[in-house]
């Protein structure tokens, strides 16, 4: 942990990234953008891709509801669809799909909502990096037989969800357990 954003005031900040899919449900998109809104209400920063889909719903959420947003973008300058009109701080890697390891490292928790490919490979490396992960309708890891390793955190429902949230927005302490 100790991932934070530190804003002018020197106040750091911390941050909440959200995985998802760029062709998300409208379902998917509205859970986001509660995710984002949670987020921001929180005094958290809201990390993403800077992509359509859920990314661009959770940071509209996070932006209507005052906060900041940060997006990780594969481009290495402004191109169709990144960023979203609703990042703030747009990062400019050039890096594709391997932008996904800083989206991991730089978050104290992230929180998975639906996704393809990519979103695997997020949550593969927060759970490789210690990171919490929490999903809903989106991968569901086992180890192999005999492993012990630490596993997303699934939950059943939106509200499910968005209630442990809550808790865990209240004090990023709460996370390490």
């Amino acid at each position: 942990m100790g991932e934070f954003l530190v804003m002018n005031s020197g106040v750091a900040l911390p941050i909440l990234a959200v995985f998802g899919s760029g062709d998300a449900t409208p379902d998917e998109e509205a859970l986001a953008a509660r995710v984002g809104s949670a987020a921001a209400g929180a005094g958290w920063v809201v990390l993403t891709g800077g992509g359509s889909g859920v990314m661009e719903a959770a940071c509209r959420g996070a932006a209507e509801a005052g906060g900041v947003t940060v997006g990780i973008l594969p481009t290495a300058r402004a191109e169709k669809g990144y960023p979203n009109p609703w990042v703030t701080i747009p990062v400019y890697t050039g890096a594709g799909s391997a932008r996904n390891a800083f989206n991991v490292l730089s978050a104290n928790l992230c929180v998975a909502i639906g996704g393809g490919p990519g979103t695997l490979s997020e949550i593969a490396l927060a759970l490789k990096t210690g990171k919490p992960v929490w999903c809903l309708g989106s991968w569901g890891l086992t180890p192999p037989p005999g492993i012990e390793r630490a596993t997303p955190r699934i939950f059943d429902s939106a509200e499910d969800l968005l209630i442990a949230l809550e808790d865990g927005l209240r004090d990023v302490r709460t996370l390490e357990r």
